[in-house]
């Protein structure tokens, strides 16, 4: 099984960001853990703060995979291209967030993603994204 990781705006600055809400560690000192953890699933990982890059990855990578779980972050909420981009995929995705974007400020209660995603899973910090790989399997 292949699963792909697409991280928005902004994760690439875990470990840095807001540590009280996203924790100290890295996403790339996470992704290390993940492939540790689900040695028999094929992990890919891509972050941008682009919009258009993560639009043109979920297009290249829906062919590749088995399966993407995205952050898109803040595009989340923003972001009709990315929902539209999903929508057209033949592959499940599930969105996943750090924080609970429910308990949060109203704006981030909103996800264009969330209707065309299999699942959504907001709030238990990085252990969100090996509960979406955990789905998949």
């Amino acid at each position: 099984m292949k699963i792909h990781i697409i991280n928005g705006p902004n994760l690439n600055m875990l470990g840095v960001r807001e540590p009280e809400i996203y924790g100290k560690t890295s996403f790339k000192d996470y992704f290390s853990e993940l492939q540790f953890q689900f040695k028999d699933v094929e992990l890919s990982y891509f972050q941008s703060n682009i919009e258009g890059e993560l639009i043109s990855e979920i297009h290249e990578s829906s062919t590749n995979v088995d399966g993407i779980v995205i952050n898109a972050a803040a595009y989340t909420h923003t972001s009709i291209a990315l929902a539209d981009a999903i929508k057209i995929l033949e592959i499940p995705v599930v969105e996943v967030h750090i924080s609970n974007i429910y308990a949060r400020e109203e704006y981030r209660k909103h996800s264009f993603i969330a209707p065309n995603a299999l699942g959504v899973i907001s709030g238990f910090g990085l252990q969100s994204y090996a509960l979406a790989i955990q789905s998949f399997i």
